[in-house]
Order: C-alpha cells, then sequence, then structure tokens
C-alpha cells in the first residue's frame, strides 16, 4: 500500500520534460504559427493540399523542437565537430556526384535524395560557437582568421553550387557568431562602407552594366539577371521582371486595412507567382494590409528579442553564441524575404519562416528552435 501511494504520477513524471521551456518563446512561436497557417489557408485554399501539409510539418517541427530541447547545450556542443564535417564532406560530395536540376547540383543520392546545404544551417553556427568556446577569453587575431575560413568553406561551396540565397543564411548565421564573440567593429566598418559604396556604384551604372553582351565575370548569368531585374523590373514585366512587379502590385494593393481574408485578388487569380513560398509574403500584405504587416513584424520582433535575451542569460559562452546566432538567423531569414518580394532585393529564393510552405525549412526550424529552448531549460535547471 505504501510503495503504491509513493510512486509518481503520470503528471509528476511528465513534468521534468517540460521544466525549464521558456513561456514568452513559446508565445512567440504560437503567434507565428497562427499567422502562417492562416496566411497558408487562403494561399494554398486551390492548391491541392498545401495546408494540410503545412500543418503536419509544423507539428513534425514541433516535435523536434520538444526533442532538441532535452538535449543540454554540453551535449550539443559534442556534436558541433562531427555535424560539421559530415556536412562539409557532403557537400564535397554534391559538387562531384551530385545530381543536377535546372542548371543547380544541389542534392545527393545516399539512398535517398538530400540537400547538404540545408545541414550547414545549423552545423556553421554550431561549429563556430565550439570554437570560440575552447578560446573563451584569450581569442586572438588568428582565431578569428581561421573561424573565417570555417565559415567560407561552406558557404563558398554552396555558392558554387549555385545557391546564393542558402549561402547568404549559412554565412549570415556563421558570422553573427564571430560577431559576438569579439569581432571588432574597426573591422565590419570599412566592409560595411565598401559594401554601400558598391550598391550605390551598381545603381547608377546599371543602365549600362545590363546592358546585353556585358559579361560580370564573378556572378552567373542568372545572377547578373536578378540584379538587373531588380534595377528595373519593367524592362521584361512579363518574363524576369514578372515575379517583382507582381508581388509589389499585391503589397501595394493591400492598403492600409487589406482586401480581407481569402479576398486577394492577386493570390487567388494567380498572378503572384509561388504564392505558397517565396512569395506568401506578398499574398498575406494583399489581405492583410499594412496593419496585418506591422502585426507579422511585431512577431518576429517579438522571437527575436525574447530569443536574445534567452542567448545572452545563457550560461556559457558557447550557448550565448550559438542563441545569439539562431536568433538574428530569424532576422536574416525574415528581412531577406521580404526585402526581395518587395523589390528591394534581389530574388534568391529565402523562405519566410513559419509561414512559407516547404518540409525541409519547417524542419530546420524546429532544430533551430529546439536548440534555443535547450539554452532556456538549461539556464531554468541551474536556477532551480
Amino acid at each position: 500500500m505504501s510503495h503504491s501511494l509513493n510512486q509518481p504520477t503520470f503528471r509528476q513524471r511528465l513534468r521534468p520534460w517540460f521544466t525549464g521551456f521558456d513561456i514568452g518563446l513559446v508565445i512567440a512561436i504560437a503567434l507565428l504559427c497562427g499567422c502562417g497557417l492562416l496566411a497558408m489557408y487562403s494561399a494554398g485554399f486551390d492548391h491541392g493540399t498545401r495546408f494540410v501539409d503545412h500543418a503536419r510539418n509544423m507539428a513534425l517541427a514541433g516535435l523536434i523542437l520538444f526533442v532538441v530541447a532535452q538535449v543540454p547545450p554540453q551535449r550539443l556542443m559534442a556534436l558541433a565537430v562531427p555535424i560539421y564535417t559530415v556536412g562539409v564532406v557532403l557537400l564535397v560530395a554534391t559538387a562531384l556526384f551530385g545530381l543536377t536540376k535546372k542548371g543547380a547540383t544541389r542534392w545527393l543520392n545516399v539512398g535517398v535524395v538530400i540537400q547538404p546545404s540545408e545541414i550547414l544551417k545549423i552545423a556553421t553556427p554550431l561549429m563556430l560557437a565550439w570554437w570560440f568556446q575552447r578560446r573563451e577569453g584569450r581569442a586572438q587575431p588568428r582565431h578569428f582568421v581561421a573561424a573565417g575560413l570555417l565559415l567560407l568553406v561552406p558557404t563558398a561551396l554552396i555558392a558554387k553550387q549555385p545557391d546564393l540565397g542558402t549561402a547568404i543564411l549559412v554565412f549570415s548565421s556563421g558570422f553573427f557568431v564571430i560577431f559576438f564573440a569579439g569581432l571588432s567593429w574597426r573591422l565590419i566598418l570599412p566592409v560595411a562602407l565598401v559594401g554601400g559604396v558598391s550598391v550605390v556604384a551598381l545603381v547608377a551604372a546599371g543602365p549600362t552594366l545590363c546592358e546585353p553582351g556585358v559579361d560580370w565575370v564573378v556572378l552567373h548569368d542568372y545572377q547578373k539577371n536578378r540584379v538587373c531585374t531588380l534595377l528595373d523590373p519593367t524592362k521584361d514585366p512579363l518574363g524576369k521582371g514578372f515575379h517583382i512587379i507582381q508581388g509589389m502590385i499585391a503589397i501595394g494593393s493591400g492598403g492600409v486595412t487589406g482586401k480581407g481574408f481569402m479576398k486577394g485578388t492577386q493570390t487567388h487569380l494567380e498572378f503572384i507567382p509561388e504564392r505558397t513560398t517565396d512569395f506568401i509574403f506578398a499574398a498575406f500584405s494583399e489581405e492583410f494590409g499594412l496593419i496585418g504587416c506591422l502585426l507579422l513584424l511585431m512577431c518576429f520582433a517579438f522571437l527575436i528579442l525574447r530569443g536574445l535575451a534567452i542567448s545572452f542569460a545563457a550560461p556559457t559562452a558557447f550557448a550565448r553564441l550559438l542563441g545569439g546566432a539562431i536568433t538574428l538567423s530569424f532576422f536574416t531569414y525574415a528581412m531577406v524575404n521580404m526585402g526581395m518580394v518587395s523589390g528591394i532585393l534581389p530574388v534568391v529564393g529565402v523562405p519566410l519562416p513559419f509561414i512559407s510552405y516547404g518540409g525541409t525549412a519547417m524542419v530546420t526550424l524546429g532544430l533551430s528552435l529546439g536548440m534555443l529552448m535547450s539554452i532556456a531549460r538549461a539556464r531554468g535547471l541551474m536556477q532551480s
């Protein structure tokens, strides 16, 4: 009798699995998932099973988040070198033996077809956070140079596939780790200044550089076309400029309050290409207008601020660097996607987290948020 009374209840057995979960982060994720389901129901209403599949992908990402959150940051740190090494080896194998589709060699058949570049979205910040954890408090310039090489290897291999969108995401996630590790502003500002001057020069010289027959040397023809289309999409309104023009029309036609849920004409008359994936922000803007976009931006801002708060309070340098990089990667995703849909940035195929359809992207999202929740739990368990 006394033995049965001392046995823990089912609720008591479950409690350790949820102890330390950050409520603010859970709320931010729930809000963005709600926005994603709302947008996908409308944009994918007559697009097969997109809404159901999107909900399934979200559930899978939630399960991955829960499982990864149970793994302590110390265990994640032990996985950093093996995952990064395997990822780079797979990228090299892709370059040598990969499958080519539509002119891009991004996939590798290892019994199942995989896209190794997705692994590096997680592996790169993991590796760099491990690198600086091992040198905490004594990082020297040569350590930052070595970190730069660790970052440039996967970035260059992915860019060569070519997959500029993923290369940008991998580079930015690694750069955030190096920045938080103490990269001097004296090195960042000159590069930023050169970049700014280059953009101004490109805009000024655009009409000449975009003339037929002008070779840009450092870029593929399709990349040159994307930049030239960004500078003047009206040159080919029914061809290369169609995506940008229709996206801007949809965003502008939404006005302040939007046309209303399920009432987007650009969306439902199929003028917006890729309306459930890369250009879903245009469909969202058309139906919910400026107010809806501001609310969506506030949800992303809430997620980012909560993630940064978790990172800054993390117990180790590894957790702080990894958490900060993961958090700011959401800023990169959102900025690049919204920028390209709005005609501010070139179209590079970057999804909008939680909102765009895509199973692989959702799995990566679950892994990233699971690591962030693991960091939050580590701090909470230490305090308890």
